[in-house]
């Protein structure tokens, strides 16, 4: 029974070998097929520093495939300088695409260019790591002159829209000042019946009369309204010229103030005059309350009568002194000026009903806060709605989007990494309401060693305190960037020192770490608790953070 088992063992050994020996060969096989249509090459494997090198990836694939070459800062340690476009030939059912890279590297030593992943299909694939050597230029200082350095040159910043909202603002302020214009500052074109009340009374009286002869009272034997419009014109006349209370009074009580002028001398008008008034005005009485019916040649004649009688009060009438065309003047005067003061109350009351509709109508839409502070204006408002820079900082690159150019600070500036070769950019500082801050720093040790993210990202907690930071409140997790790579985030509250001694203010903090061998790479984010603008323009930093990500 030993032996029988033993055998049986050792049959079940060798077809378990046998079984190895064939999926070893099958995925042998399998991965001279996979890597048979994808290869990768260099023009060359020494280069000196800042010299560029044709990185090429060459697939063979099916004319239904979808390839996808990778895109981005994925050659780290060396650095894409420029990505060509892939060159496609078919060859019968299959596609030869060739698609090459620009590489370069500024530092000397030995790199190697990580593999590449393609995607063909649903599959992927990957190319072979390839070795470069990038030597120094060796420059003979005796013979090699020596320049000043270069000054910084200023980024530019792209254009903004603000000259379309210079121009609406514009096109508005212009439509109220032209609606004000033509309603209320504009000199409008006058009604007949306002050039007729501009005239002088005598003329105006004249004027009457020649309307009265147009009508069709007496066409239509209208003799009441006929009678009413003859004498209103000229109580009219009398209430203007002679005696201001000619239009209320009686036919009795307007003839005998006449007589009395004429008793008093103050009006030369003759009895015969004041008794034709009299016997029309009466006349007029009878036709309008005792329903009398006079003969139409009687009222043409009282029509004339009375015109006659307009031109005898007119040379009736006394010349004004000096004094009273003065006074005239004086008063003509004063009521122009109250027509331009009530025309600049109502300019002054409609601008301010305009301003005061259009902030109650903002703040209805976007907040009181953010109009007051788009009005009086806030810096972190100007920031966020500013233009924006996105730029790679430091070797390897971080990716990252601000509102203003990230300036090269120097090491010392604040604790860094000991031993360890740190670039560092940033904008603000810790006493600002608003602190950005990014640094890369090339560790001295080999690149077997993995650099504990939680032990640097105390370190950035300690250069806090450091600088008089307290109260400081943590809280930790992965972070992973839009383009997949992965690091830690520690972010929270905490107390930060303010412009005077012993102030302090609430604020926020996020420290986001991240490693690729020797390499250390941080980003520092600080800002005011109670600024809300600053909190969105955090966000929005953080969203637009990316880097390689480490195979």
């Amino acid at each position: 029974m030993k032996y029988e088992f033993r055998h049986i063992t050792i049959k079940a050994s060798r077809f378990k070998l046998h079984a190895s020996s064939v999926l070893s060969i099958f995925f042998f096989l399998s991965s001279l097929f996979s890597f048979a249509q994808v290869k990768s090459s260099i023009d060359s494997t020494k280069i000196k520093i800042g010299e560029q090198i044709t990185y090429k990836i060459e697939v063979e694939a099916d004319t239904t495939d979808l390839v996808v070459f990778p895109e981005g800062q994925t050659f780290t340690p060396l650095e894409m300088i420029e990505s060509y476009k892939a060159d496609t030939t078919k060859n019968k059912a299959k596609y030869n695409l060739i698609k090459k890279y620009g590489l370069t590297q500024f530092d000397s030593g030995s790199y190697t260019i990580p593999r590449q992943k393609i995607i063909i299909g649903s599959k992927e694939y990957f190319t072979d790591s390839l070795r470069v050597e990038v030597n120094n230029i060796l420059v003979d200082s005796t013979k090699q002159g020596l320049y000043d350095i270069k000054p910084f040159i200023k980024v530019e910043k792209s254009s903004s829209n603000w000259w379309k909202t210079a121009l609406i603002i514009i096109a508005i302020l212009a439509l109220v000042a032209f609606l004000m214009y033509w309603f209320i500052w504009r000199k409008k074109p006058l009604t007949e019946a306002e050039e007729i009340a501009l005239l002088p009374p005598y003329e105006r009286a004249k004027m009457a009369l020649q309307k009265l002869d147009e009508s069709d009272y007496l066409q239509q034997s209208e003799l009441k309204g006929y009678y009413s419009e003859l004498t209103f014109i000229i109580r009219r006349y009398l209430d203007e010229q002679v005696y201001d209370r000619a239009l209320e009074s009686t036919t009795d009580e307007l003839v005998n103030r006449l007589n009395l002028l004429k008793d008093g001398n103050q009006i030369e008008l003759s009895k015969n005059d004041i008794r034709n008034i009299e016997t029309i005005l009466k006349r007029a009485d009878l036709v309008k309350f005792a329903k009398v019916t006079p003969d139409i040649e009687l009222a043409k004649i009282d029509r004339n009568t009375i015109d006659l009688e307009i031109d005898n009060v007119k040379q009736a009438l006394p010349e004004p002194t000096e004094e009273e065309k003065l006074l005239d003047q004086q008063y003509k005067e004063k009521q122009e000026r109250k027509k331009k003061r009530r025309k600049v109350i109502i300019t002054v009351a409609a601008s301010l009903f305009l301003i005061l509709a259009t902030f109650v109508g903002f703040s209805v839409k976007y907040g009181f806060d953010y109009v007051k502070d788009t009005i009086i204006g806030h810096e972190s408002k100007a920031l966020l709605e500013g233009v924006w820079v996105t730029s790679d900082y430091g070797v390897p690159p971080i990716y990252i989007s601000t509102p203003a150019v990230l300036e090269r600070v120097e090491s010392k500036a604040i604790d860094t990494i000991s031993n360890a070769k740190t670039t560092m950019f940033s904008y603000g500082t810790l006493l600002s309401s608003l602190n950005i801050a990014v640094s890369t720093s090339r560790l001295n040790i080999p690149d077997s060693i993995k650099v504990d993210l939680n032990l640097a990202i105390e370190g950035s907690l300690q250069m806090l305190e450091k600088n008089n930071v307290k109260d400081i409140i943590t809280k930790r997790e992965k972070f992973v960037t839009p383009n997949a790579a992965e690091g830690l985030k520690v972010f929270g509250t905490a107390s930060f020192p303010g412009l005077l001694p012993d102030q302090y203010r609430k604020g926020k903090y996020v420290f986001l770490a991240f490693t690729a061998q020797n390499i250390l790479q941080q980003i520092i984010l600080v800002w005011d608790a109670e600024d809300r603008y600053a909190e969105e323009i955090m966000e929005r930093v953080l969203n637009s953070v990316e880097l390689k990500k480490v195979e």
